[in-house]
C-alpha cells in the first residue's frame, strides 16, 4: 500500500470529482465530501457519519486550508482499504481557515487506511505542487468533467 506515486495522471483517473460544490461553510464542505463518498460508492450509507467524524476530527487538530484557494481535508479511516481521492470545486469560495485568509475554491480530499502512512502525503504533495501554478488553478476551476480536471492537473506541469 505504500507504493510511490509515479504517475499522477493515472491516480487522478480514479478520483471522484464534484465540479459544483454547494456548501457555503467548512462544516458543510466536510458533510458534502462525506455524502460524495457515499454517492460514489466509496463507503456505505451507514458509514457516512463515521467518515464525517474522521474529517471533522482531523480538521479540529489543525485547519487543512492552505493558500491560493486550496484546502486539503483528509482523514484516516478503517472504512477504506486504499487511498481514496475526491476533488471538489466551489466557484463562490468557502471560508476554510486558510493560511492566507482567503476563501477556498479547490478542495482536494483524501481518505486512507490507518495502515497506509504515506500515500496520501505523496498524492497531496504531487497535486499541491501542480496547484502552486496559477494557470493550473484557473484550469481546475474551469473544469466541468473529470477528464478536464485530469488534463488541468497533468498539463502545464513541466513533469
Amino acid at each position: 500500500m505504500n507504493e510511490p506515486i509515479k504517475d499522477l495522471g493515472t491516480l487522478l483517473e480514479q478520483i471522484n470529482f464534484v465540479p459544483n460544490l454547494k456548501a457555503t461553510d467548512k462544516p458543510g464542505v466536510l458533510a458534502e465530501l462525506a455524502d460524495t463518498a457515499v454517492s460514489c460508492g466509496i463507503i456505505a450509507g451507514e458509514q457516512r457519519n463515521a467518515v464525517l467524524d474522521a474529517l471533522v476530527e482531523r480538521e479540529g487538530k489543525m485547519s487543512t486550508g492552505m493558500q491560493y484557494g486550496v484546502a486539503i481535508p483528509h482523514a484516516k479511516t478503517e472504512l477504506v482499504d486504499r487511498l481514496i481521492t475526491m476533488i471538489a470545486i466551489s466557484q463562490e469560495g468557502v471560508p476554510f481557515e486558510t493560511l492566507d485568509g482567503e476563501p477556498a475554491n479547490i478542495f482536494i480530499a483524501t481518505l486512507s487506511p490507518p495502515s497506509d502512512s504515506n500515500s496520501h502525503i505523496r498524492f497531496l504533495a504531487a497535486v499541491t505542487r501542480q496547484l502552486a501554478n496559477r494557470r493550473v488553478r484557473e484550469k481546475v476551476l474551469a473544469a466541468q468533467t473529470r477528464q478536464e480536471l485530469v488534463d488541468a492537473l497533468t498539463q502545464d506541469s513541466g513533469n
